[in-house]
């Protein structure tokens, strides 16, 4: 937050990826957002493992490019039907996480508050796949807020 007097979020990062997680800290960010007149920044990464996956197409990074850009326009149009302030963001720098990416993207835009989708894996899978929200509320110099969506349950990306 710019200054410890402000309570209102004005600038929310919400961190997207396409899951039902997300699309559910995109519908909660909008909740937060439409009655204080706040902006939403979303956020996508090309992280190293769908690069890596890619890699194997010829034109496996332009696909990947495509893809974002198309989820990041549903979603931002989503936004936009509420009624609410909404820019984008594509990074596609595989060298870095996309937890240190959503970090500085904060500091950058000076966010008041990150919404992020949290899978919400335990035991193994959350071993082996580590959990990018985790990384996220550990390198946030802002406040985060965490959104659950169980795989069970089935979210649109756009309302």
């Amino acid at each position: 937050m710019r200054g410890k007097e402000q309570l209102v979020y004005l600038r929310i990062l919400v961190p997207i990826d396409g899951s039902a997680a997300s699309a559910r800290a995109v519908e909660e960010a909008i909740r937060l957002a439409r009655p204080l007149k706040s902006r939403v920044r979303l956020l996508h990464a090309i992280d190293e493992l769908s690069v890596a996956q890619a890699s194997y197409a010829r034109d496996g990074l332009d696909d990947l490019r495509a893809e974002a850009a198309r989820l990041l326009f549903r979603c931002a149009d989503r936004v936009r039907r509420a009624r609410v302030e909404v820019d984008t963001v594509l990074y596609d720098e595989v060298d870095r996480t996309v937890a240190s990416l959503v970090a500085d993207e904060a500091k950058r835009w000076q966010a008041d508050l990150i919404v992020a989708g949290t899978h919400g894996r335990r035991g193994l899978g959350q071993v082996l796949l580590g959990s990018c929200a985790e990384r996220i509320v550990r390198g946030s110099a802002v406040p985060v807020m965490l959104v659950h969506a169980t795989a069970k349950e089935v979210v649109p990306v756009v309302g």
